[in-house]
């Protein structure tokens, strides 16, 4: 079985001893045609941290999480919906990027079940020391990968559940204080949407749950 395990330092003090090692993963064979691995960014005292899919292009070639237009959606989304930006850190389920080549073009291909075990991990690291007060998870990847496959982001999304008690594997995160989670939509579905502004309109509702909850 593919995993990052033993990749992942068991006795780092600070997000950034577990980014520094993230690049030496081999946990998966995603690490060879993706430029370089794509870590969690902001507030290492953060108490919100939202859990997308994986890096996109152009986050692999920067090395930065939600950069790109979907990540540019989300800061305003964030904003309309009053989360603190302060407070907030983000990252993603895989830590590189998946694609498949069209010509000079690197298309985006959804991560196999293996590669999001594979790279649990790592996850699990960066809950470790950032003991969230809530955690919202971005689309189905993200929702499925750390509450189970039986999650269906379509149907419960906008709902509040306990956490770490609502993950598929509760024992997998600190669970000294009691906290709250929720699913929604990734913020690139509002790109592909037909509606744009319906599908945006409906992640400023999830993330105005996820706000009242924080405050």
């Amino acid at each position: 079985m593919q995993t990052a395990a033993p990749f992942v330092p068991p006795d780092v003090s600070s997000i950034a001893e577990l980014r520094a090692a993230a690049p030496a993963c081999r946990g998966c064979e995603l690490w060879e045609p993706a430029t370089q691995v794509v870590f969690g960014r902001g507030d290492e005292h953060a108490r919100v941290i939202f859990v997308g899919e994986q890096p996109g292009d152009m986050e692999d070639q920067h090395g930065l999480p939600f950069i790109g237009p979907a990540g540019h959606l989300l800061r305003r989304a964030v904003d309309d919906a009053g989360l603190p930006v302060s407070s907030l850190y983000i990252t993603n389920s895989v830590k590189h990027f998946r694609f498949e080549r069209r010509g000079a073009r690197r298309i985006h291909k959804t991560p196999e079940q293996e590669h999001i075990t594979a790279c649990h991990p790592w996850l699990m690291g960066e809950f470790a020391l950032l003991r969230p007060d809530l955690v919202v998870l971005l689309g189905a990847t993200a929702a499925k990968a750390v509450l189970g496959p039986s999650f269906r982001v379509t149907r419960q999304r906008g709902q509040l559940m306990p956490w770490p008690a609502s993950a598929q594997r509760p024992q997998d995160f600190p669970a000294d204080h009691e906290a709250k989670a929720l699913a929604t939509i990734h913020p690139s579905a509002v790109l592909r949407a037909d509606d744009r502004d319906a599908a945006y309109n409906g992640l400023v509702a999830d993330l105005t749950v996820a706000a009242a909850a924080f405050t």
